[in-house]
């Protein structure tokens, strides 16, 4: 089959579209013939060396590797153990994260059913494939955890923060893929809902439930919002602090980059900061795939590339200002 692999760290160039085997599949395990794979964030952290992450906790790696966690596809075959999942089933998911080995980027890919979801009907492969880890994240945010694992940046569990009607969101980077999703999912669970991005993506946030949007290349937030129950930031950086004055006493702060708080200024504000490692997790998946089927939710695809143009889709990555999300398709 055909599959992205890099050899060494760099790059969008290092991305080849290379011959190699088809995976064979193990317990619990089906055979997907890939049809899109969705990008991510660790997937150009992983083929730049990991330089985003302190030094002592860059992970080891061994060369030649093909990126990618997010997927949709069909099924093609299936362990003598496996339930649940047929043949011809078809199936999306984020496979086995945190960690390296989803191996997405290909034209077939062996997955564990624990992290695998029937694929809602009402959307398409591209959508399906661009959904399981932004979604997740904000899910697993919001929502529901869905597991008990420490956060590796904190060393605590996070506790969502119950969403209630009336209550005042603020989504900064509301226009990216984490971003565009917790949009939707704070408007369903019926908070006002504040979103922050660039201007361009103004019509695309509002038509998915943004009741109100700051152009942040025009207005800070943090000169003109105020009261606002929870922060949910997908910017984060040296920056992150500023945020924090939005928010009311009592407040919650869910920084998905990395970011750094000042213990003594939170404490003084009253402010709860929690973040997460986004774990795979197929019955999440299913359950929010109901969501989709009722028109609840929609996947925002910033643009489209063939899997030998992996490098050209990584180039669009690093131009920033994603739209959603950018997707490999591997079946036209």
């Amino acid at each position: 089959m055909k599959a992205i692999q890099f050899h060494e760290a760099g790059g969008p160039e290092v991305l080849q579209y290379e011959e190699v085997p088809v995976p064979e599949i193990g317990p619990g395990e089906v055979l997907v013939r890939v049809h899109a794979a969705g990008i991510n964030p660790p997937d150009w952290y992983l083929r730049e060396g990991m330089k985003v992450m302190p030094a002592e906790l860059r992970p080891v790696v061994e060369f030649p590797l093909t990126p990618g966690t997010d997927m949709s596809g069909v099924v093609e075959a299936v362990a003598a153990d496996v339930t649940g999942f047929s043949i011809g089933d078809e199936v999306f998911g984020m496979l086995r994260f945190p960690g390296f080995d989803g191996r997405t980027y290909a034209e077939y890919v062996a997955a564990p059913v624990s992290d695998l979801a029937h694929k809602p009907a009402g959307i398409d492969h591209a959508q399906a494939a661009g959904a399981p880890m932004a979604l997740l994240t904000a899910w697993q945010y919001l929502i529901d955890l869905g597991h008990d694992v420490p956060s590796p940046f904190t060393g605590r569990v996070h506790q969502p923060t119950p969403i209630t009607p009336g209550m005042t969101v603020l989504v900064n980077g509301a226009g990216g893929g984490v971003g565009h999703f917790a949009v939707q999912l704070a408007k369903w669970k019926g908070a006002h809902v504040i979103a922050v991005a660039s201007g361009r993506h103004e019509q695309f946030v509002r038509k998915l439930g943004a009741d109100e949007f700051i152009d942040y290349t025009k207005t800070r937030a943090a000169d003109v919002v105020r009261g606002v129950d929870l922060v949910i930031d997908t910017v984060g950086g040296p920056d992150s602090a500023r945020l924090l004055s939005v928010l009311n006493y009592g407040g919650t702060m869910l920084p998905v980059f990395f970011a750094e708080y000042d213990p003594a200024e939170t404490a003084r504000l009253g402010i709860t900061v929690s973040n997460i490692q986004v774990r795979s997790n197929g019955p999440q998946l299913a359950e929010i795939g109901r969501l989709f089927d009722e028109g609840r939710l929609r996947v925002g695809v910033d643009s489209t590339y063939p899997l030998a143009d992996a490098d050209d889709a990584h180039a669009r990555a690093a131009q920033g200002h994603i739209q959603g999300k950018i997707v490999l398709t591997v079946v036209p």
